[in-house]
């Protein structure tokens, strides 16, 4: 018979295993997947399920090659944004013309929607061309997502 340490220990294990394994399928906090332990009746054992939020990226929209491009020019975007604007729907990114071309934005916008479908995009030019602004919006709860997605604090 175990004690309750080692029971502790067994299910801490599989739930880091089954935590480990929805990251790397589903692509981290992106994936919006939650692994659980469930009971299943009479055996006392426990069956891992995963629950599916409604803000999920599917991470074999891309092949490998337009993965790495998509993570190239992400990360060119989140060192670029000169603002970050709270909407009602969303977020507003703010971007020097300068820096990122419209160009960019829209590519990024087009590899972005393949794997993250539920995202509302908007682009627009602003101030004379001096100004390019990429707004996210959707669904009732996006904002938390963004704000996880886009490591915004």
């Amino acid at each position: 018979m175990m004690n309750k340490e080692e029971r502790f220990a067994g299910k801490s294990k599989r739930k880091a295993a089954v935590a480990t394994l929805a990251v790397f399928l589903g692509g981290g906090a992106a994936a919006g997947l939650a692994a659980q332990g469930v009971p299943t009746a009479g055996n006392g054992e426990k069956q891992m399920t995963t629950t599916q939020s409604k803000f999920y990226c599917n991470s074999k929209a891309l092949t490998p090659e337009e993965r790495i491009q998509h993570k190239q020019l992400s990360d060119k975007l989140m060192a670029a944004r000169k603002e970050i604007v709270e909407t009602t729907k969303g977020y507003e990114f703010q971007f020097s013309p300068k820096s990122i071309s419209l160009a960019e934005l829209a590519e990024w916008v087009v590899a972005e929607s393949k794997c993250c479908p539920f995202f509302d995009f908007h682009i627009d030019l602003e101030n004379e061309g001096k100004l390019l602004c990429l707004r996210l919006t959707g669904e009732e709860g996006i904002k938390q997502f963004i704000r996880a997605e886009f490591a915004m604090q």
